[in-house]
């Protein structure tokens, strides 16, 4: 993307500052919330939020409030995208500013990891149970398996598989079904979810959504139900994830309307406060899919959440044009 030659100077302007360059490094990694950013910089939130509005106004940062919270991530579109990174990559790897940001982002990873591992073992043989009380399963499941389709899958991988539930809802319809996630209280309760479902063709392992070391185009059907929210960067799962989807293959994925219960975070470790279409839908046709269908399922009370289920299809390769190819 071109810019003129004053908007170029704009961009230099708005990056040429320590503090600000350093924010640029930390956001290329991940989008962060300004209190991870005044940790890891170990600076004022007035100073740092400083620093972001002037980014943010350069057109090189995007600000997006969720709840109570605001994060910020490097912008999708910007003609000094190119710029940035061509600024990072002179950093070098041994700069003492850029080791210790490194290494103190690292540490706000490995607490924020912890904090969803250890929810995730306090509460992992009642998951179902507190994930209900938010939503209708069996509205959720049945506008789920509609979303899907018949099938038949050849290949079903399940990002975050949790409990297991899209396996044993979904399994049948495939020929073959991957689910992985990082909890092993989580798998373990998945696996025995499986077995008594009789789905021996379901298969669970220990992996990571953002690097699952799948081949790319290895599954029909790939599914992220129920864990977007609790993700540091959504936006690299669902290139993950949409990775893996064959030519005419499915991404659905499952999760909350932007909502403004902030208890979520403290109580069940919820990082995003939900999801709005547009993010879900930039995402997705950034890796190449095209949004096939955008359900909503509104509560039941007013203390409920609305369950949006979105799947996007990566168009299928004509004959001619892989023999082209």
């Amino acid at each position: 993307m071109k810019a003129s030659s004053e908007k170029v100077v704009d961009l230099l302007r708005a990056a040429g500052e320590s503090t600000r360059l350093r924010l640029l490094a930390l956001l290329a990694h991940e989008e962060l919330s300004v209190l991870e950013l005044c940790r890891i910089l170990d600076q004022s939130q007035p100073r740092v939020s400083r620093h972001l509005k002037l980014l943010a106004e350069a057109g090189l940062v995007e600000r997006f409030p969720d709840g109570a919270w605001v994060f910020y991530r490097l912008a999708a579109k910007s003609p000094g995208r190119a710029l940035i990174a061509q600024a990072l990559d002179l950093i070098d790897a041994a700069d003492p500013a850029a080791r210790a940001d490194g290494e103190k982002l690292a540490r706000v990873r490995t607490e924020r990891a912890a904090g969803a591992q250890a929810y995730f073992a306090r509460n992992a043989a009642r998951w179902n149970e507190i994930r209900s009380l938010y939503v209708d399963e069996a509205e959720v499941e049945a506008a789920i398996l509609q979303a899907a389709g018949e099938g038949p899958f050849d290949e079903m991988v399940d990002l975050g598989a949790g409990a297991g539930r899209m396996l044993t809802l979904l399994g049948r319809r495939a020929g073959t079904a991957l689910g992985l996630d990082l909890s092993q209280q989580m798998l373990n309760i998945a696996r025995d979810e499986v077995a008594k479902a009789g789905l021996v063709q379901c298969e669970l392992r220990h992996g990571d959504i953002f690097a699952t070391g799948l081949p790319g185009g290895c599954a029909d059907l790939v599914t992220v139900h129920q864990v977007l929210h609790y993700l540091g960067d959504p936006a690299a799962a669902v290139a993950e994830a949409a990775r893996l989807v064959a030519d005419g293959g499915l991404l659905l994925i499952a999760d909350f309307a932007p909502h403004d219960h902030e208890f979520l975070r403290e109580a069940h470790q919820h990082r995003r406060l939900g999801f709005a279409d547009g993010e879900i839908t930039a995402w997705v046709e950034a890796a190449g899919l095209v949004l096939d269908s955008n359900i909503a399922l509104p509560p039941t009370s007013n203390e409920g959440l609305t369950v949006k289920i979105w799947t996007a299809r990566r168009p299928a390769i004509k004959t001619a044009e892989r023999s082209a190819a």
